[in-house]
């Protein structure tokens, strides 16, 4: 039989490049579907990078923002110990987050001609301690002497005793102030030797009562630097800067009530059995007369001869400043040195009173018409646009008053209060107006900005003030 099967030789060598193809072929396709797999994983990480990288940039900001807030809650209170009583003095006031100007000493200089020179001018620490007080009337007024319209002296100056040309404010006349009327107000811008003036401290039952000691103790000052912060409102900055004569010439008094007993015994700030506080001698006010801390704080602001009936000299510290000069070589370049009565600081931002006007309003500082009802009566009184009134630049800041106790500067200092309390409590927007009116106070030193951040470290209002209980 044929055997009709076909022989087909394979060699070896043939079937190994046959299967090396093969697995070639099969890495290849493993090789492009692993580059697509790497391929997709970063087409979604993009996606979803695009979508969250809001949150991913947050999420540090946040740890960042609590470590910080961490820090500032551990940051201790610092103080130092009262050489007098043993008790400690608080330096830095603990709700504060920052400190930075607290007890800062150097000096705020500016350049001048192309020098640059310090801004308040003191005297060397070895002459401050040799410095004098003049002694004598260095000054002549028109203005001898005044009379303070209190409850059992009102004159009678007839006219129109009705306030319906005012606004509401003026309700704010009470048994302190007295019930001024327009027709009081006229007349008490009339020079006369002897001026009769609302000043305050009308009746006896109208309110800031003093306690018998006190009183004995503010007979006795004959150089006063004051403050106040009624309601809570502000921290006790300690005075730093001044010398060993000082500190026996000068009181230290700042005015509380007793809601700012309450709060600064709250946070360790107790006042001693001797009644400092450091050098602060404290003065706790009972029975407020205004709702408004505001213009409670005027009355040791503008009427610190009325407080302290034997002082020559004072100089007011608005509570949010820390005094940081000797308070005598204060009085030598602001006032002996220029023959001054009275030295205020000039405002920052603006000179006249109509563009502050607008400023207040603009910062709800009060409401536009109270403040339309003030301009208007100053502009049928007269008061000039200028921006400047007998050379002096017309608008001042006012938390820093230096000046000596005269009949004239104290005739002022009532005036100025009594606008306060007619019109809005904005002091700035009644300063120039007095100043027109009076006329007679020319010698007043309008010192620049930099020579206030030279007596203050400024440190800014703490909290709101709780209002009075009226």
């Amino acid at each position: 039989m044929f055997n009709n099967s076909i022989s087909i030789a394979v060699s070896d060598d043939d079937s190994d490049d046959h299967a090396g193809r093969m697995r070639a072929r099969v890495r290849r396709k493993r090789k492009k579907s692993a580059l697509r797999s790497d391929q997709d994983f970063i087409r979604r990480l993009v996606r979803r990078l695009a979508r969250w990288w809001p949150l991913l940039l947050f999420l540090p900001a946040l740890a960042l923002l609590l470590f910080e807030a961490s820090r500032i809650g551990r940051k201790p209170t610092s103080y130092q110990i009262d050489s007098r009583t043993s008790n400690p003095i608080f330096l830095s006031p603990p709700e504060k987050k920052s400190d930075g100007n607290l007890n800062r000493l150097h000096p705020t200089t500016r350049v001048v001609h192309g020098v640059r020179e310090r801004c308040l001018k003191l005297l060397p620490p070895e002459e401050l301690q040799h410095l004098d007080v003049p002694v004598g009337e260095g000054h002549t007024s028109p203005v001898k002497s005044v009379v303070y319209i209190s409850e059992g002296n009102m004159p009678h100056l007839g006219g129109n005793f009705t306030f319906a040309a005012q606004h509401g404010e003026a309700r704010r006349f009470n048994s302190f102030t007295g019930y001024q009327t327009l027709d009081e107000r006229e007349e008490s811008f009339k020079v006369r030797e002897t001026a009769v003036v609302h000043c305050g401290f009308f009746s006896k039952n109208g309110g800031f009562e003093l306690s018998d000691e006190d009183k004995v103790y503010m007979q006795t000052c004959k150089i006063v630097v004051s403050t106040c912060a009624f309601g809570g409102g502000d921290d006790l900055y300690q005075p730093i800067g001044m010398s060993e004569v000082s500190l026996q010439k000068v009181c230290y008094v700042a005015f509380w009530d007793e809601v700012t007993v309450s709060m600064q015994e709250s946070q360790g700030q107790k006042i001693g059995h001797d009644h400092y506080i450091g050098n602060w001698r404290i003065v706790v006010v009972r029975n407020l007369p205004f709702r408004d801390q505001r213009l409670n704080g005027k009355i040791p602001k503008m009427l610190g001869h009325r407080l302290f009936p034997h002082a020559r000299y004072s100089i007011w510290v608005d509570s949010k400043s820390q005094f940081r000069r000797d308070p005598l070589g204060v009085l030598k370049a602001l006032l002996w040195r220029s023959k001054s009565t009275l030295a205020i600081s000039e405002h920052g931002a603006r000179s006249s009173v109509y563009d502050e006007a607008n400023a207040v309003v603009k910062k709800h500082k009060a409401t536009p018409e109270e403040v339309q009802v003030q301009l208007t009566q100053y502009r049928k009184d007269g008061l000039p646009e200028d921006k400047r009134f007998n050379g002096k630049k017309a608008l001042a800041e006012a938390s820093i008053i230096v000046r000596e106790h005269l009949p004239s500067t104290n005739l002022f200092m009532c005036l100025w209060f009594n606008e306060v309390v007619r019109f809005t409590s904005r002091d700035q927007l009644s300063f120039p107006y007095v100043l027109w009116r009076l006329k007679i106070l020319k010698d007043i030193n309008m010192f620049p900005v930099c020579t206030r951040k030279d007596l203050v470290n400024s440190m800014g209002h703490v909290r709101k003030a709780k209002p009075s209980v009226v």
